[in-house]
């Protein structure tokens, strides 16, 4: 982005308004440039008292902007479009969504405008800036597809994949945030069964499990080579693995991420 340019977020929500902060704090853009709508918008007032524009009107601020980000739920996402629609300028702007089950050519033929569209998938870790960003299109220029990568950099790390693969992207990613949150709650609930105060059990999880994370993305490793490691002949390490993968542990985790992945991909025709 250069000093020009706005970009209007709409719909901002914990999504919307981590990428607002990640982009003013990494000075991709002075708050100035960004423009931020919700329905209450009393509840942005601690942001317009920073600086950032802040409006109700969803036209008003796609008026204003270059990079328009659609930030709704997926059933919200019709009206939205429809309301915008006459502020839509293809030639001038570039659309960026982050809703889930919405392929960008849904997005272009509810505005009935051949605009440039660029699906941006993070999760909720956005807000600390450790998102794992997933990025599709299907007629996006490279120039933009790098401008929106440079977005979502702010808050976290980015990949390029196919758009076919967003909806899957969505249940590993985005869902998945949750269900790592789960296994780190169970694994502090048997620390505390084995004898912990259940906070040193959770703090004692959670850092075991970013430790686990951050073994495979330093060292470029696999799981099963990092199992190896800890995992001696007739000892306490494979034989709770076991038990585990007795109990469906591996399976339960697949099928969840599957049945997350059918839920989005449903999402944007279910009724509000």
């Amino acid at each position: 982005m250069n000093a020009s340019q706005n970009i209007a977020i709409l719909g901002s929500g914990n999504i919307g308004l981590s990428l607002a902060k990640g982009l003013v704090t990494a000075n991709i853009c002075k708050p100035s440039q960004v423009i931020l709508t919700r329905r209450n918008i009393t509840a942005l007032d601690a942001y317009a008292e920073q600086g950032y524009q802040t409006t109700s009107a969803n036209i008003k601020a796609v008026k204003k902007a270059d990079i328009v980000v659609l930030a709704v739920l997926p059933q919200q996402l019709n009206k939205l479009l429809d309301e915008i629609k006459p502020a839509i300028k293809s030639e001038k702007q570039l659309l960026v969504s982050v809703i889930s089950g919405v392929t960008c050519e849904d997005i272009r033929k509810q505005l009935e405008v051949n605009v440039q569209v660029i699906r941006a998938m993070p999760n909720t870790a956005i807000a600390i800036g450790h998102s794992m960003t997933c990025i599709a299109t299907d007629n996006g220029t490279p120039k933009n597809i790098n401008l929106v990568k440079s977005l979502f950099d702010t808050v976290g790390v980015t990949i390029q994949i196919n758009e076919e693969l967003m909806t899957s992207a969505t249940a590993l990613c985005a869902c998945g945030i949750a269900f790592f949150l789960r296994s780190i709650r169970a694994a502090s609930q048997g620390g505390t069964e084995i004898g912990f105060h259940a906070h040193d059990a959770l703090r004692m999880a959670a850092q075991t499990a970013k430790g686990a994370a951050d073994l495979l993305l330093q060292l470029a490793s696999h799981p099963e080579q990092e199992i190896d490691k800890v995992t001696s002949p007739k000892g306490c390490t494979i034989a709770g693995l076991n038990e585990m993968e007795h109990n469906g542990f591996s399976s339960a985790m697949i099928k969840g991420i599957k049945f997350s992945a059918e839920k989005a991909g449903a999402l944007y025709n279910t009724e509000e």
